[in-house]
Order: structure tokens, then sequence, then C-alpha cells
């Protein structure tokens, strides 16, 4: 029967190390702890604390300061093997993991998985051949020598890997070794193990050629156990379910993937996140589990790259939300209300909110800070707002629960008109146009920095008519994309003129659209 001795490398949250190494030794197996030299002296005596009466946990003799991509892990790594050979010689199996993984199957089920085949499963591609590595170094890992931790030191790193390359200190790989690379995540047979120690003890030369490759955790192992092990004994396949993102990042997984991990075709599975209390706990009582039955589907780095292929695209649970807002919906009316001066438009879009109980949204898609419902998001910032504009329209509609919602636009916003009429919308659009003084189109001139307060008269002169042709022709297009949809006011129209045209375009009553059209100062600047 299957014994297996985790190899246990540790750096922080001292209370789930014990509780992680609980569960394991509970089940039958045992557990070599080795816990970051560089981590707090209180966080190991805890831990210590937390564990003096398991019996099936040992601890590493010496504890290594470890760095990221750094030789130190291997070493790590090799003292909490050396502890569990000494302390553990009936263990059949040793399988390396983190304080992130967790069981993903019952210690029963993984116990009769290891005895069905008698082979090691670690991950140990070519090098150079199997484009493993995505990103970042490649060749140059074993090439030149890494002194520096890239991660703590980076200008150290890249200087000195920069004066090797230009004084041309290439090094040659270890005579008679291939190079293989792959996870760090494996689970290797006592024989094995026992090879590999062996292999250390006979080849110093190569053990000193890891010492200064860079990220030897993905090499070490991979390499050594090609060396000592026939080829037909070896599963290139990890027996811990992880994956990477394509930024090279491995996928952390939470609390509402319990089933998903559950159906994977592996024992262990990482990341976990420290947060996911809930799945750590449910995931250490799994492997106490006896009579558990596993329903494995064994698809989930097709299913996370698919996920992770849609996300990146905004389409991970959903059609995006501005591809299924294209269309605004048949049977609804959105009423527009255009005006160059936009304190004319709010104005009476706040009487039509009070009298007609219809939501209506000042300049949305031209005033940064509009006020705007909560849509998740979509609705922060203009430049957002505008690119998905259909699909505000259509969140806005949603959230109210109404066919009917009023805007206000600048009249120089006629492709969102346009791109309404193309929407399946009922569109009415009334312009309010109002009279610009020389000195209102100067103080235009001078709010949107196409002049100054030293600008001369001249060139002042020059500026009021043409920006006054602008607006006319902001107007005309306007007219012309809305269509059969466009009406205007004037500031000049008074009483039931005024009413009547407002009546028809709020399809309102005319006494409601009475009161509309009395709003105080309406016109005022």
């Amino acid at each position: 029967m299957a014994k297996i001795a985790f190899i246990l490398l540790v750096h922080k949250d001292p209370d789930g190390v014990v509780r992680q190494a609980r569960s394991l030794a509970e089940a039958g197996d045992c557990v070599a702890v080795h816990f970051d030299a560089s981590a707090p002296e209180a966080s190991f005596a805890r831990i210590r604390d937390g564990l003096q009466d398991v019996p099936g946990v040992v601890f590493a003799r010496r504890r290594v300061r470890c760095g990221w991509g750094e030789w130190s892990l291997v070493a790590a790594t090799l003292e909490a093997v050396r502890a569990a050979r000494a302390a553990f010689p009936d263990a059949t199996h040793y399988y390396m993991i983190s304080g992130d993984c967790m069981a993903i199957k019952s210690a029963e089920y993984a116990h009769e998985a290891l005895d069905a085949e008698d082979a090691d499963h670690i991950e140990s591609f070519d090098f150079f051949e199997s484009g493993w590595i995505k990103t970042g170094l490649r060749e140059d890992r074993l090439i030149y020598r890494h002194l520096f931790n890239e991660r703590s030191r980076k200008k150290l790193f890249y200087a000195s890997l920069n004066l090797q390359r230009r004084l041309g200190l290439r090094r040659a790989i270890p005579q008679g070794i291939k190079m293989m690379i792959g996870s760090q995540w494996w689970c290797l047979r006592r024989d094995t193990i026992d090879k590999v120690l062996e292999f250390c003890k006979s080849r110093p030369d190569v053990v000193r050629f890891f010492r200064t490759t860079w990220i030897p955790d993905e090499t070490f192992f991979q390499t050594l156990v090609r060396h000592v092990v026939p080829a037909r004994e070896i599963r290139t396949r990890s027996l811990t379910f992880l994956s990477f993102t394509d930024y090279g990042m491995p996928t952390t997984f939470h609390n509402d993937h319990h089933d998903f991990l559950l159906a994977q075709d592996c024992l262990f599975a990482r990341k976990i996140s420290a947060g996911a209390v809930e799945l750590r706990e449910r995931l250490g009582q799994l492997y106490l589990e006896t009579g558990h039955p596993a329903n494995v589907c064994g698809e989930g780095r097709k299913v996370v790259a698919l996920m992770t292929g849609l996300g990146r695209e905004g389409r991970r649970f959903a059609p995006r939300i501005w591809e299924e807002g294209a269309q605004l919906g048949a049977g609804r009316t959105l009423h527009v209300l255009v005006c160059k001066k936009w304190h004319v438009a709010k104005r009476l879009a706040a009487s039509v909110r009070q009298e007609t109980g219809m939501p209506a949204l000042d300049y949305i898609f031209d005033e940064d800070g509009a006020t705007m419902p909560d849509l998740g998001g979509i609705e922060r910032g203009l430049a957002k707002r505008s690119r998905h504009r259909r699909a505000v329209l259509r969140m806005v509609f949603d959230h109210y629960g109404t066919d009917r919602l009023l805007i206000c636009l600048d009249p120089a916003r006629a492709d969102l008109i346009e791109d309404c009429v193309m929407a399946g919308v009922k569109l009415r659009v009334l312009e309010i146009r109002t009279d610009f003084s020389d000195d209102y189109l100067a103080g235009h001139a001078r709010r949107v920095g196409m002049a100054g307060e030293t600008t001369p008269a001249p060139a002042m002169a020059a500026l009021v008519p043409a920006i006054r042709r602008k607006f006319r022709l902001e107007s005309d297009r306007m007219a012309q994309a809305a269509w059969d949809a466009h009406a205007f006011v004037t500031e000049h129209m008074q009483g039931a003129e005024l009413s009547e045209a407002l009546a028809r375009f709020l399809a309102v009553p005319v006494a409601v659209a009475g009161r509309i059209a009395e709003t105080p100062h309406l016109f005022a600047d």
C-alpha cells in the first residue's frame, strides 16, 4: 500500500501550515516541513508547537533562506527530502507541495492511484525544443552564471548578465547532461529519490552548475530524474492540477471552485487562495474521507484557458454587454433633448422628472461628471460610456424598468443619434435652439480653450462668427441625423406653442407640458 511523504515547502501562514500538515498526517501519510529561514522566527515556533504532538511530521534539519528563482529553493527541497528519507523509511512516494496546495482527492483515492502504476510523475520536457518557457529568459538561464536575485536585486542581476554577454562568458552544460524543464510539483518513488540523492554525490559538477542557473527548481529534478530513470517509467504530467494565465502567472482558486477542482484527474491542486477559508476546510476534510466517489473529467486546463480567453475579451459568462446592448429593445422610446446651452436643457430635464416621473438624465455622453445609476462599472467615465453607448442606454432602460427615457445631448453628437436610429428604439428628438450673443460665444471660446483672457480683439472678432457657423452646422447635422424624429423649439416660443411642442415630444397631456414650459428662468444665462 502506498505511503506518501509530503515535501512541504512553506514561508507564511503558520496556522494554515499546521492544519494542512495535520490533515495529511492523520490520513496515514507523513510530512517533512521546510519553513523558509527568511520568515519570522515566531511563525516557525508556532508551527513547531502546533505539530509537536503529530508523529507523522518532521522538520528539515537546516532551514534555508529562500528566494524566488534561486538555487535556495532546490536546496530547501533537498533538505526536506533528506529529512523525510531518514524519518520515514517506509514511505513509498515523495510528493512535493507548498502551502498553497490542497488535496482534491481523498487519501484513499490517492494511495490506490499510486499503487496502480509503478511510475514517477514529473513534468520533464526538452529545455530547448519544448517551448515550455512562455516569457522571460530562455537559454540565458543556463549559459550564464546568475549570482543575484532578479526580483530583489534587479539592477545587479541584469548588470551581471549584460557584462557576461559583452565579455562572452558563456559556459557549457555539464558533459552528458540533457537539460529538461517542467513544473516543480512532482511525485517521485522512493527508489528514484535515492538515485537522485546518489547522483548529487557522484556528480558535484552538475550540482555546482545548477547552483548558478536561473529558476533551477524548474530544471534540477526534471533533468536528474531523466538521467536516473528509464523514460518508460516517467509520466510527464504532474499529479498536481495547476494552470497558468497568458502572463505566466498561476491561476488562483477560490471558494466557488470546489466542484470544479474535485472533477480534475489530479490528486492535488494549486494555487488555493489564502482567503478561500471555506474551500481549504472542505478540501482538508476530503483527504480524510473514505469511500468518497471521484467523478473525474480532467478537462480543467482547457476550461481555464477558455474562460481566461473569454474574460480577456469581456465574454466570460455572457455576451459582451455592448454586443447584447446593440439593440435597445423594441417598444422603447428614447427622448433626446438637444441644446448647446447645457444649463437650459438641464432645467427642462429636471422639470420633466418632476412633472412626469420619467427618468431623465443630463449630458451623460458629453459631461464626465454627469449623474448616472450604478451599472456595474460601465457607467464610470465619459470615455467608457461613449464607447459602449448603446449598451449604456439599454442598461439604463433596464435599471429603471421603463420603456421611456430622456437624455440631454449636445448638438455636436449627431453620431449618437445615428447610432440610436439603428438600435431598434423609437426616437424623439427635440432641439432647443437658443440665441448666442457675441459675448456668450467669446466666453465659450475661453471655456473650451480656443481663446484666453489675452486673446487680441481682432482674433476674437474672427473667432466668434466661426463658432456661430460651427454651432449652426452642428444643428443642421443633428436634424439630418434624426430625420423625421427631429423637432425644435426656440427660446422665443411661449404659451400654447411651446406647450404643444413639448406635449408632442414627451407624449404627455398639454396641461402637463404647460407646467414644464413654465419652468422658471428656463432660458436665462
